[in-house]
C-alpha cells in the first residue's frame, strides 16, 4: 500500500512538472485545492493506465522495441499520456494534452521526473 501511495505521489509530481514546462499540457481548476485534487486523480488514472494498458502495448510492440533499440518507448509513453488525457476528459477531470508531439515531450519529462522521484522517495522496501 505504501508503495502505491509513493508511486501516485511520484506520478503527480511528474505530471505537475510536465504541466509546468509544456504549455500545451493543461490542468485547469477554480482554485489551487481543486487543481491539487484533480492532479492526484489524474495521477491515479495515469497509474492505472500504466499498470493495465502499457504492458499489453509493450508486448504487442516487442518487435518494434527490438528494431528501434527501445526508442519506441517514447511513442508508447506518449500514447499512454494521450490515453490518460482522453480518460480524464471522459471522467470530467480538467486535464488535457494537445497533440502527439506534445505528448512525446510530456512523456519524456514525466519519465525522467518520475524516475528521479522514485529514487528519492522511500518505497517501504527496507
Amino acid at each position: 500500500m505504501k508503495n502505491f501511495v509513493v508511486k501516485t505521489i511520484a506520478n503527480a509530481g511528474a505530471l505537475a512538472v510536465a504541466i509546468w514546462l509544456v504549455p500545451d499540457i493543461t490542468l485547469t481548476g477554480e482554485n489551487t485545492g481543486k487543481q491539487a485534487l484533480t492532479l492526484i486523480l489524474v495521477a491515479l488514472v495515469f497509474g492505472v493506465v500504466n499498470f493495465l494498458v502499457k504492458p499489453v502495448v509493450k508486448l504487442l510492440t516487442l518487435p518494434l522495441f527490438i528494431l528501434t533499440l527501445g526508442l519506441i518507448t517514447l511513442v508508447v509513453n506518449a500514447l499512454m499520456l494521450l490515453l490518460t488525457s482522453w480518460l480524464a476528459d471522459k471522467l470530467e477531470l480538467s486535464f488535457h494534452v494537445e497533440g502527439f508531439w506534445t505528448a512525446v515531450l510530456g512523456g519524456l519529462i514525466i519519465s525522467i521526473v518520475s524516475w528521479a522521484l522514485n529514487v528519492i522517495l522511500p518505497d517501504g522496501k527496507d
